[in-house]
């Protein structure tokens, strides 16, 4: 286990001014090691995320979730760098155009359209109204 077991944190013998020191030895040692294990698995499977003195944080995952809401990435240089592939679940259309009528849309959303090319695939840009199907064609302002 790399994380603490709040169980094993007893305070029995450390909350009262009448306390014994020697009674109270036990609980500290017991409440130190369960620090110690989580200092010794910070940014591991199962331990806390760690952050870095250079505010990297740290951490072995496989994947990040949220129990609701989206998934926010800010970055203090308005940039943010993906060294790898994203991959992107594609949508129908019809999916597409329901989460705009859901209000969950906003300019500049992309997604993977599976049938938005006459029926191929394609990436989609939303334009704050509406998606867009993007071509691969070079980019033009007339």
């Amino acid at each position: 286990m790399a994380w603490a077991t709040a169980g094993n944190i007893v305070v029995t013998n450390l909350d009262a001014g009448t306390d014994s020191p020697a009674s109270a030895r036990a609980d500290l040692k017991a409440a130190l090691d369960e620090l110690t294990i989580v200092s010794n698995n910070l940014g591991t499977t199962d331990g806390a995320a760690k952050i870095e003195s250079d505010g990297v944080i740290r951490a072995s995952v496989t994947g990040v979730s949220t129990a609701s809401g989206d998934l926010t990435l800010t970055s203090a240089t308005s940039k943010v760098v993906i060294n790898d592939i994203i991959n992107l679940t594609p949508k129908t259309k019809a999916e597409l155009d329901a989460l705009t009528s859901a209000g969950s849309t906003t300019n500049g959303d992309v997604a993977v359209c599976s049938n938005g090319n006459a029926g191929a695939q394609c990436l989609a840009i939303h334009n704050g109204t509406a998606w867009l199907k993007f071509d691969g064609g070079a980019l033009s302002t007339s």
